[in-house]
């Protein structure tokens, strides 16, 4: 079973998390952001991922650091579930509507961090968490998972709807791109490394 597990303290954030990524779509989650808990549980749910993260942020400054921090948390334990790559499909990608907004997320595991987030928000918050947000949060992920991410959206007007596509459509790349294939011998890579 391929799992991860860290902990991150700095001045700003003190961050715990679990993660299978051979999971069954458990979670527990405690950010001290309703809005962004209601994500991290559509991204273990739809992935099938268990995870399990608690995190107390300087939310009294605002919520950056929190929701940067748990990017890279994230990042870091699916690089570390993930260690040499072998038999992953390594690309995954996927459409989801959400009412009248639909997002296209396309990703490769490859070692070669990038980051491109088109989202056009109409109203600048999502509850209380301000939407610029979750650009920093997934280039956090995709920085320190190792992954190319690109996140579209084709159309929407609703900004809850739109994240929660987000999200949703990152959680199904991700399931695609790290399931293993019996088919791939060691990396998918003429490389012969990630």
């Amino acid at each position: 079973m391929r799992s991860a597990s860290i902990k991150r303290k700095t001045n700003e954030t003190d961050i715990t998390l679990e993660l299978v990524l051979d999971g069954e779509g458990r979670y527990a989650i405690e950010t001290g952001i309703g809005f962004l808990d209601h994500m991290l549980s559509l991204f273990a749910k739809h992935g099938s991922f268990d995870l399990k993260l608690s995190c107390l942020g300087d939310l009294d400054v605002d919520a950056h650091h929190t929701v940067e921090d748990i990017g890279i948390v994230i990042g870091q334990a699916i690089a570390k579930a993930l260690e040499n790559k072998e038999g992953i499909n390594r690309y995954g990608s996927a459409f989801i509507p959400m009412d009248e907004a639909l997002v296209s997320v396309c990703l490769d595991i490859s070692n070669r961090p990038f980051l491109v987030f088109n989202a056009d928000f109409k109203s600048p918050c999502a509850g209380e968490l301000d939407c610029c947000l979750f650009e920093e949060f997934f280039r956090a992920l995709a920085f320190n998972a190792g992954i190319t991410l690109h996140i579209n959206q084709q159309y929407g007007q609703n900004s809850h709807h739109i994240i929660e596509a987000v999200f949703k459509a990152f959680s199904k790349a991700l399931l695609q791109a790290v399931k293993i294939n019996t088919n791939i011998k060691g990396v998918m890579s003429t490389k012969g490394m990630i």
